[in-house]
């Protein structure tokens, strides 16, 4: 898709309340050139529906993909093993660490293969034109006996052991995926608990938005409400 329209909307919006001054004092010389400033805006704002139009459509798509992983995830949603989540970031699928891995290692652990095999096949036939991010966390407990230097390693680790199964052994393809290591510094929950850290001791599995969906929410009707406004005054300038 050509994004070049959403650019222009997006300069616009930056400059279209210091216009004014610049219309009111330009129509009485050339009436003729602000009518084909009108007829742009009217383009621009066709451009703009169609746009929070697709926007729309691909948060769509990922509801939909949301649930079909909760269909094929179902036993290890109900087992709290795995919770989804639609956030900001995407589409998101939020694995205890214990699913995948033992204490202080970063080595996939047999029984999980199982699990990232459905992974692997739902990332291929249900949203092959997604990119993936794998993201690695821990609790705030500090490295005392696994050998790691820091959290930040051990989650980082776990991250690319992932991704490597993924890629390596399941065939996804590497362009589409990204791995990091947060460490302890994302905590979704209360560290000073027993249940809080294990909350904390987890893989995401991030099925990635476009770039429609990543406009912050009300941006499109914010610029939509400020074209209509500048149309609503240049007609009023012509008459």
């Amino acid at each position: 898709m050509n994004y070049r329209n959403l650019t222009r909307l997006l300069i616009l919006g930056v400059f279209i309340s210091g216009c004014a001054v610049t219309f009111k004092k330009t129509i009485p010389q050339d009436k003729e050139k602000i009518k084909l400033m009108t007829r742009e805006l009217q383009r621009l704002r066709m451009e703009l529906e169609r746009l929070k139009s697709e926007k729309n459509r691909e948060i769509q798509e990922l509801q939909h993909a949301k649930q079909m992983l909760e269909k094929k995830f179902r036993k290890e949603i109900q087992e709290k093993e795995l919770k989804l989540s639609m956030e900001e970031k995407g589409l998101v699928l939020r694995f205890v660490a214990e699913v995948f891995f033992d204490s202080g290692k970063a080595d996939i652990k047999p029984e999980a293969y199982p699990i990232l095999d459905k992974v692997a096949e739902f990332l291929k036939e249900e949203v092959p034109d997604r990119n993936i991010a794998i993201e690695g966390h821990t609790d705030n407990e500090p490295i005392k006996y696994s050998g790691w230097k820091s959290n930040w390693e051990l989650s980082a680790a776990r991250a690319l052991s992932v991704l490597h199964y993924l890629v390596d052994e399941k065939g996804i393809a590497p362009e589409r995926v990204q791995a990091v290591g947060y460490g302890e510094y994302h905590p979704i929950a209360d560290n000073s608990t027993p249940e809080g850290r294990q909350k904390n001791r987890r893989v995401e599995i991030v099925i990635l938005p476009k770039k429609l969906t990543k406009v912050r929410e009300g941006f499109l009707e914010e610029l939509g409400r400020a074209l209509e406004e500048r149309e609503r005054r240049i007609r009023e300038y012509i008459k």
